[in-house]
């Protein structure tokens, strides 16, 4: 080897050596910022190392973990699918849940959602995991938030104003004797768990007095205030004489949180100190508590990891003696989740708990949802919807007079680095509404909710029956039909290979959350929506359509269509002790009615692919083919003109032909009864097919009179299963009369 050549690889090897060493210095520096929570100053030196580095898949992980620490979800989603098309989830298990968390919280809910179905696919094997779980809860939350978009609340939001918020991160908590009370991290990065406390910088208290219309600049609460440690939070007692907040010490990455009480008399506050191990417990992380009254008695609720919780954060409660004393401490179990529950508040008005999950059907982050308390306990948590959650985090939900803030790091907060990466606090304010809404801005709101459908397990309710009427509620049919899924995975998955039996599983589950779960979350929507516009008076028409698998004849799926129609029907009178009653029987003091226009189709609409053999139950009844034929759609909502049903009566709108050759000709005769004592003005036949010749011989019909419609079909150039319809109007009615005509045409 000549001299040249090993002076070269002498050179080399020395370049290499360095850049190794300074690669480790590198990495080591970026995770002990990491750790203090200076996620900006990691950042910098995760990308020093990717430039000397950028093939390893282990860096790349350690940057997209601290852009989502540093709430950079744009860049973060972009790394983490880079890491994901590096392992594909093999070395870092999580990384294609954070993909579609980053997705989701960039509002890209289409995408969010097809990588959370890849996601639960991916984890499968572990079924009780934390990722699986995650995955499969994001489905249905994805699904949820795509039509929850929908009901923006038409609320005014402000930022407060520069006295208040700043270009790091501020928290709400309450307003005391005209000032507005927050927390306030005077830095650029916070704890990945939302808390409000930093490792490099602490976090205060501050008050900003509200006065003739404005926020005075706001000052750090030194009697709250302790060196080294970190102060946030905070809740008046229900006399106005403690002040509840939380104090942290840093411990590595974690935070220990304890909450203190201080007096209040004046505008002052004194006397600080710490709740004792009732509260506080050893080793727990406590914080954020809210002074609530429940049934009379003062209760703390607060957050914490304390034992007795389900994961994360979650909300517990105790009734508070004498003003220092505390009784056992209770989790809110059926608010808490395996992710956290946090910034409780109280709203002593309506008796409803507000606080921010990451857990329950949101729009990315951490959501606000409230629970009302009754006598049975907390009711199951609602989302607050839009614009009080985004698809970013937002939390310490409060209100005060008629205004709600809440705290956000959503687009549009000020920052200076980073878009997303420090919280506003916002004002929510009703606007001031001089008009009533119009008809056309009611019936928009209503329908844009629609259709609503609902679905049903084969033929339910009341199998092998030929009525048309149920007592069985929607939602007792609803709750056994979910209660099946695991047979509906095990029937339909039979037979398969491991491979092809796991996706028809996932096929299976996947239905039950996109369809069958939504139904019923776009049903709530519609009933609240329909039950304030009956309470203004509103006079409605609502067309349901009824659907069902093509395994039974035409004329039972009729009537079964008609029975499903009825458990719906059922279910709003059942509704909260029958409040839709009233509306229903037309008997409603304020005017207000609602009329359902039911069209039953049966299976006229269904796929004809679906299989029809009653033999072959795995592909009949228990495949997504079939089960997402049998429904009912709530499908338009219209005025009624006035107080009156239609005037005319239709024996029958569907008949069915049968089967009938290639070319062969079928006749079939509807007929309309004026069941009003006025004449009745028909229109001619509109909407009619080329292939079904109408015939009317009047288009008037007297009290009492039917009038009948002839109509002549024909199959030329049709095939398989066919149906046709044609319209009529009624003279002074918006609603119309649709028949339907339906045949089977033989192959040749």
């Amino acid at each position: 080897m000549s001299r040249l050549h090993l002076i070269i690889i002498i050179l080399f090897l020395g370049t290499s050596v360095q850049a190794q060493s300074k690669l480790g210095k590198y990495l080591d520096f970026a995770k002990k910022q990491y750790d203090k929570g200076d996620y900006y100053y990691a950042l910098e030196y995760y990308r020093k190392a990717m430039d000397l580095d950028s093939q390893s898949v282990d860096i790349v992980w350690q940057y997209a973990e601290t852009l989502r620490a540093y709430k950079d979800y744009r860049k973060a989603e972009y790394y983490y699918k880079k890491v994901y098309s590096k392992e594909e989830a093999r070395i870092y298990p999580s990384s294609l849940l954070y993909v579609g968390l980053m997705e989701k919280m960039n509002g890209k809910y289409d995408k969010a959602l097809e990588t959370f179905k890849k996601a639960k696919k991916k984890y499968y094997k572990d079924k009780k995991g934390y990722l699986y779980r995650k995955a499969k809860q994001e489905i249905g939350s994805t699904v949820w938030a795509k039509g929850a978009i929908l009901d923006t609340n038409d609320l005014i939001v402000l930022s407060l104003p520069d006295a208040v918020n700043t270009k790091n991160a501020e928290f709400g908590h309450l307003i005391i004797d005209g000032q507005l009370i927050f927390s306030s991290l005077r830095a650029d990065s916070i704890s990945a768990l939302e808390e409000v406390y930093g490792m490099e910088y602490s976090t205060s208290l501050y008050r900003s007095e509200y006065s003739e219309g404005a926020y005075k600049p706001s000052e750090r609460i030194e009697a709250l205030f302790k060196a080294g440690l970190n102060n946030g939070n905070g809740t008046l007692s229900i006399d106005s004489s403690r002040y509840y907040f939380s104090r942290c010490a840093d411990d590595g990455y974690n935070y220990r949180c304890k909450i203190m009480v201080a007096y209040y008399e004046n505008g002052d506050w004194s006397r600080v100190d710490s709740l004792g191990e009732v509260i506080n417990q050893l080793g727990a992380n406590t914080t954020m508590p809210s002074i609530a009254k429940i049934e009379g008695e003062e209760f703390l609720i607060f957050a914490s990891d304390k034992e007795g919780g389900v994961g994360g954060l979650d909300l517990f409660y105790s009734q508070i003696i004498n003003g220092n004393q505390f009784k056992k401490v209770q989790a809110i179990r059926n608010l808490n989740s395996i992710d956290n529950e946090v910034t409780p508040w109280w709203d002593s008005k309506n008796n409803r708990l507000y606080y921010s999950s990451q857990w329950e059907n949101g729009f990315g982050g951490y959501d606000v949802f409230y629970s009302n308390y009754t006598e049975r306990g907390f009711s199951e948590p609602q989302n607050a919807g839009l614009p009080v959650n985004s698809p970013a985090n937002d939390l310490y939900y409060f209100q005060h007079q008629d205004t709600a803030y809440v705290s956000t790091n959503r687009v549009g907060v000020r920052y200076s680095k980073n878009p997303t990466c420090c919280s506003d606090i916002l004002a929510l304010i009703p606007p001031a509404k001089e008009f009533p809404p119009t008809k056309e801005e009611t019936l928009a709101d209503l329908n844009k909710r629609l259709p609503v459908t609902l679905y049903f397990h084969n033929d339910r309710p009341n199998p092998d029956s030929w009525d048309t009427t149920t007592t069985i509620n929607y939602i007792d049919a609803y709750d056994r039909y979910t209660s099946m899924l695991d047979k509906y995975k095990k029937e339909y998955s039979k037979g398969l290979s491991s491979n092809r039996g796991e996706e028809a599983k996932e096929e299976i589950e996947s239905f039950f959350i996109e369809y069958v779960d939504k139904g019923v979350d776009d049903l709530q929507l519609f009933r609240d929506l329909l039950l304030e516009e009956l309470q203004n008076g509103a006079k409605l028409n609502i067309t349901i359509q009824g659907f069902a698998s093509p395994l039974a004849k035409t004329d039972y799926n009729v009537n079964l269509t008609k029975r499903r129609i009825s458990s719906l029907l059922n279910y709003l009178r059942a509704y909260e002790n029958g409040v839709f009653l009233p509306y229903l029987d037309g008997t409603a003091a304020n005017g207000g009615q609602v009329v359902f226009s039911q069209i039953p189709f049966g299976e006229y609409t269904a796929n004809q692919l679906t299989s029809d053999n009653p033999n072959d139950v795995q592909n009949s009844v228990y495949s997504r083919a079939a089960a997402i034929e049998r429904k009912i759609e709530i499908q338009s909502v219209s005025y009624l003109d006035d107080n009156r049903k239609l005037p005319v009566e239709v024996t029958k709108s569907i008949i069915d032909l049968g089967f009938l050759e290639p070319g062969e000709g079928a006749n079939a005769k509807f007929e309309i009864r004026n069941v009003s004592d006025s004449l009745v003005s028909l229109s001619l036949p509109y909407e009619v097919c080329p292939c079904l010749e109408v015939k009317m011989n009047e288009t008037t019909i007297e009290p009492g009179q039917k009038l009948s419609i002839q109509t002549t079909f024909d199959s030329i150039d049709l095939m398989g299963h066919i149906v046709r319809s044609f319209k009529l109007r009624i003279k002074g009615f918006e609603q119309f009369l649709e028949f339907y005509i339906s045949a089977e045409i033989k192959n040749e």
